[in-house]
């Protein structure tokens, strides 16, 4: 490369350069603040205006919103400490203010405050079982020997009025034969002109008739004794109601004695379906109420029935109340033992105010919902609840605290009350740094203003003998 080419080059070079400075330094010139229009320059001097005119409360450390401090400077950690201003302060109630754009990124929702009826439909699981009021017992009043057992098997269903077994009695044989020599007697009185003996022998055969039927020997044995005169040796007993013999403890052959219970003898055409419901569903229910119930091995069929009674004592394990439900078994598909799902159609409360059950927050000792005031300020509510209801148990009775038509959060409301604790306990820090600085000035107004300190005299040293 000659030196014509070399200088040809580095001119270029140089003029490249010149041109890039000459209009890097008019675009500076017309884009910066001092090209800017008289308004805009106008609008950016009030904005300074305005920021200097704003009350600082106090000035708080940007990573520790506990860490607050009188003035400006550096934070524990060493960072600039951020102010806050008075306009932007929450106030002492806890009430939280938030940038709309925040809360919009946030999801936040909110729900209103309703007043309308609530219901609730309490659902259980429920155990099938005998009813209690159509349990029937066979005990023979007399003591004898089964001569026939007729009933010969545990679960047989028995009808009103079917041959049990028979039994053999030497007392029931005796009793025969005074009733029979009764009847002949009273034959006899009865032309009397005596009306003391006529009386007579119908008091002995009516005194013998009541003995046997004491013994629950049938109507129809008694008829059959008088017409034909006949002792017999076994009398059959019967059954005194339809239903499923549960326990069998007859034996043919056996002696049995007087209170020994021979069957036990469950009517079906009703049964009881006892459920375990949580305490806190217990005001809902009520006597009469009605009730549906599903078995899991017949989908799609409902039974229906009614609440019976409910217990008065509470289960502590479970912490479950036992309330028993009566439904017709016309059919005898409900058997004891089964499980079902329940389902109790309460009556609604009429009237009331309504909230979502997830817009509380629960802390034990209170119950709290935050109400959106608008312009993102949200006030905490304590609230006094009510009885659960809706579909899932999903709303909730407000007695205080809130009114039908505002609007409460359900979403998002835990940070919201953090941020409200916060804002509290930095407001009862300043108030006492308030009353404490308030108290000093008072003191010092008592004392007039007068400051009497006392100068004690000090002790001077020779330091003649001192060598420098």
């Amino acid at each position: 490369m000659n030196t014509k080419t070399i200088l040809l080059f580095l001119g270029a070079i140089v003029i490249f350069t010149l041109g890039g400075y000459w209009l890097g330094t008019y675009t500076t010139g017309t884009s910066g603040p001092a090209s800017q229009s008289p308004d805009m320059q106008n609008q950016a001097k009030s904005d300074n205006e305005k920021q200097a005119d704003r009350e600082v409360l106090y000035w708080q450390a940007p990573m520790n919103p506990d860490e607050i401090y009188d003035q400006p400077g550096k934070s524990k950690m060493g960072m600039d400490l951020v102010p806050v201003y008075a306009d932007e302060a929450n106030s002492s109630e806890g009430m939280v203010k938030i940038n709309p754009v925040v809360v919009q990124n946030m999801n936040v929702r909110t729900a209103m405050v309703e007043q309308k009826d609530l219901s609730a439909i309490v659902s259980a699981i429920g155990k099938v079982e005998y009813d209690e009021q159509k349990l029937h017992t066979v005990n023979p009043k007399i003591s004898g020997w089964i001569e026939e057992l007729y009933l010969d098997y545990t679960g047989k269903m028995v009808r009103r009025g079917q041959p049990l077994f028979s039994i053999y009695s030497p007392e029931l044989v005796t009793t025969q034969r005074e009733y029979l020599l009764a009847l002949k007697t009273r034959d006899k009185v009865e032309a009397s002109s005596f009306e003391a003996i006529r009386d007579g022998g119908n008091s002995l055969l009516e005194a013998t008739r009541k003995r046997l039927e004491y013994w629950d020997i049938p109507a129809s044995e008694i008829q059959r004794l008088e017409k034909t005169g006949e002792v017999k040796k076994a009398v059959t007993l019967k059954a005194p109601a339809t239903g499923v013999v549960l326990h069998k403890n007859a034996v043919e052959g056996e002696f049995i004695k007087v209170g020994t219970p021979a069957y036990k003898i469950a009517d079906l055409s009703t049964v009881w379906v006892q459920a375990s419901v949580y305490d806190y569903e217990v005001p809902w229910i009520e006597e009469g109420q009605p009730a549906r119930m599903e078995l899991s091995y017949q989908p799609g069929k409902t039974y229906r029935g009614s609440v019976a009674y409910i217990y008065p004592s509470l289960d502590h394990k479970t912490r479950t109340i036992q309330v028993r439900l009566e439904f017709p078994n016309p059919d005898l598909e409900l058997k004891p033992g089964m499980f079902a799902n329940v389902r109790i159609s309460t009556r609604p409360k009429q009237n009331v105010t309504v909230i979502p059950n997830e817009a509380i927050i629960r802390t034990g000792e209170r119950n709290v919902v935050f109400v959106a005031k608008g312009e993102g300020a949200f006030e905490p509510r304590e609230v006094t609840l009510g009885m659960e209801g809706g579909q899932r148990n999903n709303e909730i009775e407000v007695l205080e605290g809130v009114k039908p038509g505002e609007k409460i959060v359900t979403s998002a409301q835990f940070l919201f009350d953090s941020e409200s604790r916060l804002q509290e306990a930095i407001q009862k820090m300043l108030r006492q740094k308030q009353d404490s600085s308030d108290t000093d000035m008072k003191n010092m107004d008592r004392s007039g203003g007068e400051m009497n300190q006392s100068v004690d005299s000090t002790e001077t040293t020779d330091h003649s003998d001192m060598n420098m």
